[in-house]
């Protein structure tokens, strides 16, 4: 089993007001949220990336569910998630090595206001679409304004901080801001670009098969059959292959991506040769189920890919707009009931650490204990909102590890007690005397998820309660979670090293009743709004640093998520001809690393 390794991180993650690297006002080839971009003008290659690797061969990566729409930038249908990141491309693009760091993509220099009240891009004048017309100031213009009105809300609530969008000359476009965000910069460099042409007389928020995209970006999808496959190639005329952001990236001919009614049929489709890499998340899985032929005849390598990324938040999130958990000491109750460490034995063997901040594995995330210093002077404002815990310290609850989880049964029979609720003849009651139920909605396919959730049922029956549990297509999913329609379900969610306007998003009032929005719990918190606002508005890297633990405080003490484990490492098995450089970035196995900086060996 291989495990490699990567560089510490030398550097502090820098707050989002922490000097723009172009707050000189002059055009340079890169920003960052604090001080400079690491790589100079004049850099050859991304860090991570081999200049050298050959080209050609095909990578088969696995998905479970299945899609009917190939426009990932609408909140209607259920589209291929990687067609996101590999069919079009943005003004300016990211460095996995660095915390937030936007080098010239699209664009080839990028200029900001010192006061964060506008960014002005230089469009690179060989920029090209896949059918080689050029990307022009119109259609830049026009994904902005399109995407920022009609699009999938993660495009909306930036786009309501745009005062004007406006082309200075043929390849420079000026973006004004209603107030100064010094990160607005960075988010406006990464909206992805679209050929005005092709929509024309098309109904934006309603594609979905019939509109194949024609974008700027390395690869184009060549086929498809719905919820069976897509097929992406390596356009042999990619206009960006010489950029040194894109040296040594996207060289795989081929991504295919296959699609499978469940993970069991994935995982059987892998050890067939039929997938050739596979992202194992279960450690119990990784320790027992790899050992069949293709791994012991060295054709598959297992790798452990590091990382030093928060753990973001994955567990069971609750909806606070349902009656069943607009209490928090019920949801607290639900969470006491959780038997995270026999659960984690079960399924990952026990080795897996839990996820106890929406930060954990990171300098971002809240300290144990009471608070202290600043982060106590940000909360004392609304000390009169906050939940038991915010201030005083929030844990979550250890088992001994057994099945029954005795003591945790009784905490949470207290709090229910607490909160009005009894058991009458076996059975939870309301306050109002009704039975105490609620629905779990898993998407099909999800099979450990599936697991957790059964072993959470049975505990939950020795509280009384006998939650349904409803199983959907990924398509019935989707829409159901879009319109907030359940009680209980599972919740993914990924944050970086720079959190900032994107938390808004995630747990923002404005978007808490917003259909199609990521705020699945309903938060609508003044301390969580007041935090975010901090983050973006800070003067030093200390308050910054201070605003994040603060809000780390209050999702956690709001109880709004069941949380699960997290790994600090990325388990990948793969074909012995898939290859990835031995330089790690800092973020690891990330978006725009897997297949972007692999290659193909021949044998």
């Amino acid at each position: 089993m291989a495990r490699v390794c990567f560089r510490r991180l030398g550097v502090w993650v820098g707050a989002a007001i922490v000097a723009v690297s172009t707050a000189h006002g002059e055009p340079q080839h890169g920003i960052a949220m604090y001080g400079e971009p690491a790589l100079p003008p004049d850099f050859v290659h991304l860090p991570y990336a081999n200049p050298d690797a050959p080209t050609g061969g095909r990578i088969v990566t696995g998905e479970v569910g299945g899609f009917d729409s190939l426009n990932p930038h609408i909140r209607l249908g259920s589209t291929p998630w990687q067609l996101r990141f590999l069919a079009y491309e943005s003004l300016l693009i990211r460095s996995w090595d660095e915390p937030f760091t936007l080098y010239g993509l699209l664009a080839e220099s990028v200029e900001v206001d010192p006061a964060g009240f506008w960014v002005e891009f230089t469009l690179n004048p060989a920029a090209r679409f896949s059918d080689n017309s050029p990307v022009t100031m119109e259609d830049v213009i026009w994904s902005y304004e399109t995407l920022g009105t009609e699009g999938h809300p993660r495009y909306l609530n930036a786009w309501q901080n745009v005062e004007t969008i406006e082309a200075l000359d043929e390849r420079r476009l000026r973006i004004t801001f209603k107030e100064a965000d010094r990160e607005m910069a960075l988010i406006m460099g990464l909206r992805p670009i679209l050929k005005k042409a092709q929509w024309e007389g098309q109904d934006f928020q309603a594609s979905g098969l019939d509109v194949i995209p024609i974008a700027s970006a390395p690869y184009v999808v060549d086929d498809f059959e719905a919820g069976r496959f897509v097929s992406l190639r390596r356009n042999p005329d990619y206009w960006g292959a010489d950029l040194p952001v894109r040296r040594g990236t996207n060289v795989i001919d081929e991504i295919r991506l296959e699609f499978f009614a469940d993970g069991n049929a994935m995982f059987e489709a892998f050890k067939a040769g039929i997938v050739t890499t596979m992202r194992e998340t279960n450690a119990a899985n990784w320790a027992e189920n790899y050992q069949f032929p293709r791994v012991q005849s060295g054709e598959v390598i297992l790798s452990e890919v590091p990382h030093q990324r928060p753990s973001g938040m994955n567990g069971l999130v609750m909806n606070t707009r349902r009656a069943a958990f607009s209490d928090w000491r019920v949801r607290e109750a639900m969470i006491q009931a959780f038997n995270f460490e026999y659960i984690n034995l079960t399924l990952n063997g026990g080795v897996e650490p839990r996820i106890t901040s929406y930060f954990s594995n990171s300098p971002l995330g809240m300290r144990d204990g009471a608070a202290t210093g600043r982060v106590v002077e940000l909360l004392a404002p609304f000390e009169a909102d906050l939940l038991q815990g915010a201030l005083e310290g929030y844990a979550l609850p250890q088992t001994d590890g057994t099945e029954a989880n005795r003591a945790g049964i009784r905490r949470a029979m207290a709090l229910l007690e607490e909160a009005g609720y009894r058991v009458e003849n076996g059975v939870m009651q309301t306050p109002e005397g009704a039975p105490f139920t609620f629905d779990i909605l898993l998407s099909q396919g999800s099979t450990e998820m599936q697991s957790i959730v059964n072993i959470y049922v049975e505990a939950l029956a020795r509280l009384g309660i006998v939650p349904t549990v409803t199983t959907v297509d990924s398509a019935q999913y989707r829409e159901r979670i879009d319109n907030f329609d359940f009680d209980m379900t599972d919740i993914t969610r990924g944050l970086s090293l720079s959190p900032g306007n994107e938390q808004r998003l995630y747990w923002g009032c404005d978007l808490a009743e917003t259909t199609g929005s990521r705020n699945l719990m309903g938060a609508c918190h003044p301390a969580i709004e007041a935090m975010i606002d901090q983050m973006l508005t800070s003067a030093s890297q200390e308050d910054y640093r201070a605003a994040v633990h603060a809000l780390d405080r209050v999702l956690m003490s709001e109880r709004y998520v069941i949380p699960f484990w997290y790994s600090p490492i990325s388990r990948l098995a793969h074909n012995a001809e898939l290859k990835f450089p031995d330089y790690i970035p800092i973020y690891g196995d990330w978006i725009g690393w897997q297949p972007d900086v692999w290659w193909m060996e021949a044998q």
